[in-house]
C-alpha cells in the first residue's frame, strides 16, 4: 500500500531561498500583475499612456521656471532636472506601490499560495515600464536643449537594474514594517519629501556646504543612483569605478537585506494584510 505525499516542515527550504524559487516559478503571474496595473492606471485616463510622459515634463517646467535663475540659467538645466525627476519618481512610486500592493493581495494570499514577493516585484516591473515611457520625452528635451546622445548612454541598462534592485529592497523592508503598522505609508510619504530635498534633483550638488557634503551626498543612495543616470545622459561619460561600486554596494545591499527581512516574516503576511 502506497502512501501519498507527506509534508515535513523540518525539510522546508530556507525562507529566502524558498521565496526566490517560488518567485521564479510564478514569473508569468508577475507579467499579469504588471499588465493589470498598467491597464487599471490608464483605462479611464483621458490622456492614457501620454500622462506618464507629460507628468514629469510638467514638474520639470515648474521647477525650471522657479529655480533656473537661482541655480544658473543654463540652456541644459531642464534636462538636468528631468533626469533627476525620472530617477526620483521611479524610486518614490515603486517603493510606495510595493507596500500598497500587499493590501490588494492580502485576501488573495489567504485563499491560495502565492509567493508574497511577487507583489513587490510587480510594482518594480510596472515602474520599469513607466520609466521606459518617460525616456521618450527626456530624449526630446535633450535634443531641444542641445545635449547629444553619446555612446555612454549604452550604460543605462545597468543604471536601471541597480535602481530597480535598490527600490525592490527598500520596498520589501518597508512592507515588512507595514504589515504590523499600517500607517507606515503615510509616515514614509513625509520622509520621501525630506529625502528628495536632500538629493540634488533640481539643484547642483556644488551648493551644498563642503562640511556637509559627505553626509548628505556620499551616504545618500538616491544621490549615487541619480548620478548613474546623469553621467551617461547629461555629461556623456561613464560613471567612475568608485561611483559604480558605491551604487552597487548600496543597491545590492538593500536588496539582500530587504529580501531576507521580508521572507522571514512573509508567512505572517496573509494574516496581517
Amino acid at each position: 500500500m502506497t502512501s501519498g505525499p507527506v509534508y515535513d516542515s523540518d525539510r522546508r527550504p530556507v525562507p529566502m531561498l524558498e521565496e526566490l524559487l517560488g518567485a521564479w516559478r510564478y514569473r508569468d503571474l508577475v507579467v499579469q500583475l504588471v499588465r493589470r496595473d498598467i491597464v487599471a492606471r490608464y483605462k479611464r485616463s483621458l490622456l492614457g499612456v501620454a500622462w506618464t510622459m507629460l507628468n514629469p515634463l510638467g514638474t520639470m517646467l515648474v521647477l525650471t521656471v522657479a529655480f533656473s535663475q537661482v541655480f544658473g540659467a543654463t540652456r541644459t538645466y531642464p534636462a538636468y532636472v528631468l533626469i533627476g525627476l525620472v530617477v526620483w519618481n521611479f524610486l518614490a512610486q515603486t517603493t510606495v506601490a510595493a507596500m500598497r500592493q500587499l493590501v490588494w493581495g492580502g485576501s488573495l494570499m489567504q485563499r491560495i499560495y502565492i509567493p508574497k514577493t511577487l507583489f513587490a516585484i510587480s510594482a518594480i516591473g510596472t515602474g520599469i515600464v513607466n520609466l521606459l515611457l518617460t525616456l521618450v520625452p527626456l530624449a526630446g528635451v535633450m535634443v531641444v536643449t542641445g545635449l547629444p546622445l553619446r555612446v555612454a548612454v549604452l550604460f543605462l541598462p545597468i543604471s536601471v537594474i541597480l535602481l530597480a534592485a535598490f527600490s525592490l529592497g527598500v520596498g520589501l523592508m518597508l512592507s515588512s514594517v507595514a504589515m504590523y503598522f499600517h500607517d507606515v505609508t503615510e509616515m514614509y510619504d513625509i520622509g520621501l519629501r525630506a529625502w528628495m530635498y536632500l538629493t540634488p534633483i533640481f539643484y547642483p550638488e556644488e551648493i551644498i556646504p563642503e562640511a556637509l557634503r559627505f553626509w548628505i551626498l556620499n551616504l545618500n543612495p538616491a544621490y549615487h543612483l541619480v548620478k548613474l543616470f546623469r553621467q551617461p545622459l547629461y555629461y556623456g561619460m561613464l560613471p567612475s569605478p568608485a561611483r559604480l561600486a558605491s551604487a552597487m554596494v548600496m543597491a545590492l545591499g538593500a536588496l539582500a537585506i530587504g529580501w531576507v527581512v521580508f521572507t522571514v516574516k512573509a508567512d505572517e503576511l496573509a494574516y496581517r494584510a
